[in-house]
């Protein structure tokens, strides 16, 4: 296995205000860039070749990885001019893949946390002989997912869209979104136009009697769509409870970045990450939190399950719980803001402003 295909043109809506300046494969998670997690673990594997399926801000990328030696990859950047979607985005990088039809290649969606054992899942698409293997993993409410059942054997068998109803929800298997297509494959989808994956090439395929192979493995998979999941997954990162060699530090209960001003007093606990050139005043708390490159949390601030981009600054005694605060945004002294607000880029808060929110 040598060739990748990472796609990363997602707008990242659900994730804003982290996404308004910064892709959201970029949006920093443990230290660095979430990408480079995915990167690292790909390359772990045995993967030397990898293309970026790029669209939103894609001119973010490159300047930032180059061609990927640092990582030890060859890396590839391809543009879409106009959004395709999961399938379209595949075909649209084709002609920059190396593989013979029938050689495998691995496809990862830019915004999935996971401790997948990618040379399992290769192995498995090896030795089953299937057209495409799917990484499966098992949730206990699925009703917001792609649900995917298989036979005895681990051979797909349907493909059922986020089901509402008890009736529909005939499984816990989940499509995890990571796969193994055969070179060939990925040749027949439709060019220059939108294609789903989910919903249009795997479904075709199964319907033409195509082999479909699922693999369930159930280690650390979370989905980073949402805020209050990347926080969650940056500091499981931290934690050691998410696998990456990538992680610029030893896991612990904190991540300090080279750079980065903490107060003696200062507690940071629950996987926090603490950029470089952040500043953490005296006797603040911050927990489970990721406080990004420049920002600065003053005195007596008590911050948890929060996302501080970067350079915010947060006042003195100000209670954050579940809040996001957008690149360079100021929350004066005496506030109190919880249940998942978010803070857009650049806001300004005057002291003791908000005394609480509820979700928004």
């Amino acid at each position: 296995m040598t060739e990748a295909i990472l796609l990363v043109g997602g707008k990242g809506t659900r994730l804003r205000p982290l996404t308004v300046h910064t892709p959201k494969p970029m949006v920093p998670a443990a230290g660095v860039p979430f990408l480079t997690h995915q990167l690292a673990r790909a390359r772990a594997a045995g993967v030397e070749h990898v293309v970026l399926a790029t669209s939103y801000l894609a001119e973010v990328f490159e300047p930032y990885f180059g061609d990927g030696s640092a990582l030890g990859l060859h890396l590839e950047y391809v543009t879409e001019v106009e959004p395709l979607g999961t399938g379209g985005a595949i075909r649209n990088v084709a002609s920059r893949l190396h593989s013979a039809p029938g050689d495998p290649v691995l496809i990862f969606n830019g915004d999935i946390l996971t401790g997948l054992d990618i040379r399992a899942l290769v192995d498995t698409h090896r030795t089953s002989g299937a057209d495409v293997s799917l990484h499966l993993s098992r949730v206990e409410d699925p009703r917001a997912f792609g649900l995917v059942p298989t036979d005895d054997t681990g051979r797909v068998t349907a493909f059922l869209e986020k089901p509402q109803t008890p009736e529909e929800i005939v499984t816990d298997q989940i499509n995890a979104g990571a796969y193994v297509f055969n070179r060939s494959v990925i040749d027949t989808i439709p060019t220059g136009r939108p294609v789903s994956v989910e919903r249009e090439t795997f479904p075709g395929l199964l319907a033409d009697g195509a082999h479909l192979q699922g693999m369930v493995d159930s280690t650390y998979w979370l989905d980073l769509g949402t805020p209050q999941a990347f926080v969650r997954g940056s500091a499981d990162l931290v934690l050691g409870r998410a696998p990456s060699p990538a992680v610029p530090g030893r896991c612990g209960d904190r991540l300090v970045l080279a750079g980065a001003d903490v107060a003696p007093d200062a507690k940071l606990t629950g996987g926090t990450v603490v950029g470089s050139t952040a500043t953490i005043g005296a006797g603040a708390r911050v927990d489970g939190s990721a406080v990004l490159d420049g920002a600065v949390i003053e005195p007596g601030a008590q911050v948890r399950d929060s996302l501080i981009g970067a350079g915010a600054r947060i006042g003195a005694r100000t209670v954050l719980d579940g809040a996001v605060i957008g690149d360079g945004a100021v929350v004066g002294p005496d506030n109190e803001l919880r249940g998942g607000i978010r803070i857009w880029c650049g806001a300004d808060i005057p002291a003791g402003a908000v005394r609480f929110s509820s979700d928004q």
